[in-house]
């Protein structure tokens, strides 16, 4: 059967963190960013207004409750309490702590189930205490860190107007400072990243990770894949650090027939090299 719910989506079989229930905060019909990642396997980020390509959300004062707490609560409160997932994740439809009712959502969830909450995040709004401390109520937060200076991550993430790259990094090492959970990088690597991905190394050692995701867009994107080989030298520069790539544990297993799940993962690609 498909997904019954609207504001959560799957079960899907995660590399990262195994049978997973997703929970999306934004849940608009089009994707909700400050960036506009050359990868994205949800396609372009759009303005709300016009529907037409352009940065989007770029300051604090676009933090908003997209779903009301008490609706995705309830939603949550109909699974089956007899059916267990590894975790309840935090993610969908474009960047979670542009929700300002994050924290809120994390605790009502807790009340309700037993399993660990994780939140996907691509680090930009890290840099406030507001959002590291609703972060904080999280069992697991998994953060992205694909770029190593400014011009990568103009290059690789294209922020939104606002967003620096100072800014994602500093709040990756308060966060880091102060969180006592599971804490992981998510790195993207495509054609473009392959210079400086060795380099990034440093970066992550000093954010002292509990594990680093190599990962590459195995699912529909703009940009090709690293292949196999590409993806093996660059784990080699990360041995240090307990490392997994996405092809040591394939893509996951989605039901590509539930729409609710592509509209916040995109779709396989037909065929990989």
């Amino acid at each position: 059967m498909l997904n019954p719910f609207k504001y959560l989506y799957g079960p899907v079989q995660s590399w990262r963190l195994g049978r997973s229930m997703g929970i999306d905060p934004l849940s608009l019909k089009h994707k909700v960013c400050n960036m506009d990642c050359v990868y994205c396997q949800l396609g372009p980020t759009l303005s709300q207004e016009s529907q037409n390509k352009s940065p989007a959300l770029s300051d604090e004062s676009q933090r908003r409750t997209f779903v009301l707490t008490s609706d995705i609560l309830n939603e949550v409160g109909m699974l089956d309490p007899d059916e267990q997932f590894d975790c309840l994740t935090i993610s969908g439809r474009g960047e979670p702590t542009l929700a300002e009712n994050l924290g809120g959502i994390i605790a009502g969830i807790k009340a309700i189930r037993k399993e660990k909450i994780a939140v996907i995040t691509n680090s930009s709004l890290l840099w406030r205490e507001d959002v590291r401390q609703e972060l904080m109520k999280a069992d697991m937060v998994l953060a992205k860190l694909d770029a190593l200076d400014q011009d990568s991550f103009n290059r690789v993430d294209r922020p939104a107007a606002g967003v620096s790259f100072g800014d994602v990094l500093q709040g990756l090492w308060k966060f880091r400072r102060g969180y006592k959970g599971y804490f992981s990088l998510d790195v993207m690597l495509v054609e473009t990243s392959v210079d400086f991905a060795a380099s990034m190394v440093v970066l992550a050692k000093s954010l002292e990770p509990d594990h680093v995701h190599l990962n590459t867009p195995l699912r529909d994107s703009p940009v090709k894949p690293l292949s196999r080989y590409e993806m093996a030298l660059v784990r080699t520069s990360f041995e240090d650090l307990p490392v997994t790539t996405v092809y040591d544990e394939e893509s996951g297993h989605f039901l590509w027939n539930d729409p609710a799940i592509v509209r916040r993962h995109g779709r396989p690609r037909h065929s990989l090299t």
